[in-house]
C-alpha cells in the first residue's frame, strides 16, 4: 500500500495508527498513549477528525462500546499503510542523518 492512503493529514494519522498498533483504544487512551510515546498532545478536534478520516479510508474501525467510550481498532489496511509510511520515513531519516554527519 502506498503512503498516500493516509492523506494529507499524515502526522495525526501516523500517531493514531502507531498507538492502535499496540492495541485497541478509546479516544482518551489514544491521547494519553500518543502523549507518552511521541510527546504530542492531540486536541479533541484533531483526534476525532483524524479518526473519522481513517475510518472513511478503512484504516481503523470502531468497536462495540460497553459504556459511552468508543474504542477503535487498526485494520489490516491500516497496518499496511502504517508500515509503508514508516518504511519510507526510515529511509528519509537515514538519508538526512547520513548527510548531516557528512556536513559537520
Amino acid at each position: 500500500m502506498e503512503t498516500s492512503a493516509l492523506g494529507r493529514f499524515a502526522e495525526p494519522a501516523v500517531l493514531i495508527l502507531s498507538s492502535l498498533a499496540g492495541g485497541d483504544k478509546h479516544g482518551y487512551a489514544l491521547v494519553k498513549d500518543i502523549e507518552q510515546f511521541a510527546g504530542v498532545r492531540l486536541g479533541p478536534g484533531t483526534l476525532y477528525g483524524a479518526l473519522g478520516r481513517l475510518e472513511e479510508r478503512g484504516l481503523v474501525e470502531p468497536l462495540e462500546s460497553e459504556d459511552r467510550r468508543r474504542p477503535y481498532r487498526i485494520t489490516r489496511a491500516g497496518t499496511q499503510a502504517l508500515a509503508a509510511y514508516l518504511h519510507q520515513a526510515r529511509a528519509v531519516v537515514h538519508a538526512g542523518l547520513t548527510r548531516l554527519a557528512g556536513a559537520t
